[in-house]
């Protein structure tokens, strides 16, 4: 199983290097979000501080969104899919190592953008340190959700679309948590407990995610 794991994870990622537009233009949107509303507000060090939180974690979830389509879609058209479903290993296991793929590609980048990006806001050192945790924890479990909207629109037309509305609403207990924990910590009230219920999502979603994902391509292939 662990050969397998580390051949779909290599592929995945041999083909992401592939596409280099997948990459940058995941992180350029979280860049131009993010960087868009200090000119759209003000100087106002207060107010940029205050909503700085909550503009990161949003950008990070649209911007995670926008390869999501791709996950599953290209093993489906060339054939590689159901040969991952013959195989003798469990789907699961393979599914994990494409949505760890999916993450360092994707989510990893914008954990690394973001010590910039808070910058901008005139966050603080602490500040930015709990900004990037929450990000760790977070955009992996934002990897685990939308792996289950891909799976289930997987082979329909218009299934970007369908993603985003299936995505967005599974979405929104990390985006308060991660934002939380950033604005609890900046205000002196202490994160801890944000992060607590950020890690939960996060243990629940690798958990029961790649069944999920497993189950829906099943049957989206059938």
């Amino acid at each position: 199983m662990f050969r397998a794991f580390s051949t779909i994870l290599k592929r995945d990622l041999t083909l992401a290097m592939r596409r280099k537009s997948d990459i940058t233009s995941t992180l350029f949107f979280f860049v131009v979000v993010v960087s868009l509303f200090p000119l759209a507000i003000g100087p106002e060090m207060n107010t940029l501080r205050l909503i700085a939180p909550g503009i990161v974690w949003v950008a990070a979830l649209l911007a995670s969104m926008l390869a999501l389509d791709h996950m599953f879609s290209v093993d489906y058209e060339d054939g590689s899919l159901e040969q991952m479903l013959l195989t003798p290993q469990p789907l699961s296991i393979l599914v994990l190592a494409k949505i760890l793929a999916h993450w360092l590609v994707t989510g990893l980048p914008l954990v690394l953008m973001a010590p910039v990006l808070g910058l901008q806001y005139d966050l603080s050192a602490d500040a930015i340190g709990i900004l990037m945790l929450t990000l760790l924890i977070g955009t992996p479990a934002l990897s685990f959700i939308g792996a289950i909207g891909a799976a289930l629109t997987l082979g329909l037309r218009g299934g970007g679309v369908l993603v985003s509305l299936l995505v967005l609403p599974l979405s929104i207990p990390t985006l308060i948590f991660g934002a939380g924990a950033v604005e609890a910590t900046v205000s002196g009230l202490g994160g801890e407990g944000h992060l607590s219920m950020l890690l939960a999502i996060l243990l629940m979603s690798a958990v029961l995610a790649p069944l999920a994902v497993s189950m829906s391509l099943r049957i989206s292939s059938e």
